[in-house]
Protein backbone atom coordinates (compact mmCIF):
# COMPACT_ATOMS: atom_id res chain seq x y z
CA UNK A 1 0.00 0.00 0.00
CA UNK A 2 1.44 2.93 -1.17
CA UNK A 3 1.27 6.10 2.13
CA UNK A 4 2.80 9.67 1.01
CA UNK A 5 4.66 9.75 4.62
CA UNK A 6 4.85 12.77 6.25
CA UNK A 7 6.25 10.82 9.21
CA UNK A 8 9.70 10.93 7.17
CA UNK A 9 11.77 14.02 8.47
CA UNK A 10 12.97 14.20 4.94
CA UNK A 11 9.66 14.22 2.97
CA UNK A 12 8.26 16.63 6.18
CA UNK A 13 11.36 18.64 5.73
CA UNK A 14 10.90 19.26 1.76
CA UNK A 15 7.25 19.77 2.16
CA UNK A 16 7.41 22.19 4.82
CA UNK A 17 10.02 24.34 2.74
CA UNK A 18 7.67 24.03 -0.44
CA UNK A 19 4.46 25.17 1.98
CA UNK A 20 6.92 28.05 2.93
CA UNK A 21 8.28 28.86 -0.38
CA UNK A 22 4.10 28.68 -1.33
CA UNK A 23 3.02 31.27 1.25
CA UNK A 24 5.96 33.57 0.07
CA UNK A 25 5.40 33.33 -3.92
CA UNK A 26 1.64 34.25 -2.82
CA UNK A 27 3.10 37.34 -0.66
CA UNK A 28 5.33 38.64 -3.10
CA UNK A 29 3.07 38.16 -6.39
CA UNK A 30 -0.19 38.97 -4.14
CA UNK A 31 -2.22 36.49 -5.53
CA UNK A 32 -4.15 34.38 -3.17
CA UNK A 33 -4.30 31.22 -5.99
CA UNK A 34 -0.65 30.72 -5.03
CA UNK A 35 -1.46 29.77 -1.32
CA UNK A 36 -4.44 27.94 -2.00
CA UNK A 37 -2.30 25.11 -4.24
CA UNK A 38 -0.87 23.94 -0.97
CA UNK A 39 -4.44 24.07 0.84
CA UNK A 40 -6.23 22.26 -1.97
CA UNK A 41 -3.02 19.69 -1.59
CA UNK A 42 -3.51 19.48 1.91
CA UNK A 43 -6.83 18.64 1.77
CA UNK A 44 -6.52 16.09 -0.98
CA UNK A 45 -3.93 14.10 1.03
CA UNK A 46 -6.14 14.33 4.51
CA UNK A 47 -8.71 12.87 2.33
CA UNK A 48 -6.17 10.19 0.88
CA UNK A 49 -5.06 9.62 4.23
CA UNK A 50 -8.57 8.87 5.67
CA UNK A 51 -9.73 6.51 3.05
CA UNK A 52 -6.56 4.74 3.35
CA UNK A 53 -7.81 4.13 7.37
CA UNK A 54 -11.03 3.60 6.10
CA UNK A 55 -10.48 0.71 3.75
CA UNK A 56 -7.57 -0.54 5.98
CA UNK A 57 -6.92 -4.62 5.30
CA UNK A 58 -6.18 -6.67 8.01
CA UNK A 59 -2.30 -7.32 6.51
CA UNK A 60 -2.02 -3.91 6.49
CA UNK A 61 -3.05 -3.12 10.45
CA UNK A 62 0.87 -2.03 10.98
CA UNK A 63 0.58 0.95 9.01
CA UNK A 64 -3.17 2.18 11.20
CA UNK A 65 -0.66 3.91 14.05
CA UNK A 66 1.70 5.44 10.79
CA UNK A 67 -1.78 6.62 9.12
CA UNK A 68 -2.84 8.34 11.97
CA UNK A 69 -0.06 10.55 12.58
CA UNK A 70 -0.18 11.08 8.65
CA UNK A 71 -3.60 12.82 9.35
CA UNK A 72 -2.22 14.63 12.84
CA UNK A 73 0.35 16.42 10.20
CA UNK A 74 -2.04 16.77 7.06
CA UNK A 75 -4.85 18.68 9.96
CA UNK A 76 -1.63 20.75 11.00
CA UNK A 77 -0.45 21.62 7.78
CA UNK A 78 -4.25 22.48 6.58
CA UNK A 79 -4.81 24.67 9.28
CA UNK A 80 -1.23 26.68 8.58
CA UNK A 81 -2.16 27.16 4.77
CA UNK A 82 -5.63 28.05 5.36
CA UNK A 83 -4.60 31.00 7.58
CA UNK A 84 -1.58 31.67 5.07
CA UNK A 85 -4.46 31.92 2.02
CA UNK A 86 -6.59 34.43 4.29
CA UNK A 87 -3.70 36.06 4.86
CA UNK A 88 -2.71 36.27 1.06
CA UNK A 89 -6.43 37.22 0.48
CA UNK A 90 -5.92 39.97 2.41
CA UNK A 91 -3.01 41.51 0.84
CA UNK A 92 -4.23 40.55 -2.73
CA UNK A 93 -7.19 42.55 -1.60
CA UNK A 94 -5.31 45.64 -0.61
CA UNK A 95 -3.43 45.70 -3.46
CA UNK A 96 -6.41 45.68 -5.81
CA UNK A 97 -8.88 47.28 -3.99
CA UNK A 98 -10.87 44.30 -3.99
CA UNK A 99 -13.43 42.72 -0.96
CA UNK A 100 -12.00 39.54 0.66
CA UNK A 101 -13.22 36.56 1.31
CA UNK A 102 -14.51 37.06 4.70
CA UNK A 103 -15.21 40.63 5.47
CA UNK A 104 -12.95 40.77 8.64
CA UNK A 105 -9.66 39.20 6.80
CA UNK A 106 -7.40 37.46 9.62
CA UNK A 107 -7.72 41.07 11.59
CA UNK A 108 -9.93 38.89 14.02
CA UNK A 109 -7.13 36.42 14.46
CA UNK A 110 -4.54 38.85 15.66
CA UNK A 111 -7.20 40.68 17.79
CA UNK A 112 -7.90 37.69 20.32
CA UNK A 113 -3.99 36.93 20.75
Amino acid sequence: MFIFDLTNLLTLFLVLIATILFIYLSQETKRSIVAFIPLCAFLIDLIIHTIQILTLKQEYSYLYSKLCWNMILDFTFLLITFLAYLWADEVEAKEFNKKTINSKGINWLWKKV
